[in-house]
């Protein structure tokens, strides 16, 4: 019996979401297709009638991660109260939960380095994805022109991905709580 048009978009959504949470918790490199495959419950051989390779699966993965990552700040900013919504968001992105399961959060902290290392399709949808994160931050910061508040976005983009990313290194706790709370204060103090 042939499958729907509609089971195999679902299967195909199945398969990114787990890649996706695979990538960013295991990184590219120790993410095989077998291996996201068997997670999502399907045979390996019914990877190829969705995917042409593991390139172009881990390309999807990553631009639904920073879709999917996108579309969760921008709820966090349009639910904040009036003249807040860059530190809701940027109290969001830094915090304890999201430094702990980097299978579930932010694409560009998790698989930064690989992804520009990757090369064609992989390197092209993390570049998308940095300019779909950068520009939901400038449209919340306040400056004069938007090359300003792209600039300025940018700074607090780097805050942000560095202050995770130092926390998730530092084994010691109260290090790595006080990563976080620096980070947040350099960005608020950028966002100012």
């Amino acid at each position: 019996m042939r499958r729907s048009a509609e089971e195999k978009a679902e299967t195909r959504r199945q398969i990114v979401q787990t890649a996706g949470r695979m990538l960013r918790g295991r990184g590219l490199a120790e993410t095989g297709v077998a291996d996201v495959m068997a997670a999502a419950g399907l045979t390996h051989g019914g990877f190829y009638r969705h995917f042409a390779s593991k390139e172009d699966l881990a390309a999807a993965a990553i631009e639904s991660g920073f879709a999917e990552m996108r579309g969760r700040l921008q709820a966090i900013a349009a639910q904040a109260p009036p003249g807040r919504a860059l530190e809701a968001v940027i109290d969001t992105y830094l915090t304890e939960a999201h430094r702990d399961r980097p299978d579930r959060g932010c694409v560009m902290a998790a698989i930064g380095m690989e992804a520009g290392r990757a090369g064609g399709a992989v390197q092209a949808a993390y570049r998308e994805g940095i300019v779909l994160l950068r520009g939901l931050l400038a449209d919340l910061v306040s400056a004069p022109t938007r090359r300003q508040a792209e600039d300025r976005a940018d700074a607090i983009l780097s805050v942000l991905v560095g202050g995770l990313l130092l926390a998730r290194a530092l084994e010691d706790p109260a290090a790595s709580k006080r990563a976080l709370k620096n980070a947040r204060e350099a960005a608020l103090e950028l966002a100012a």
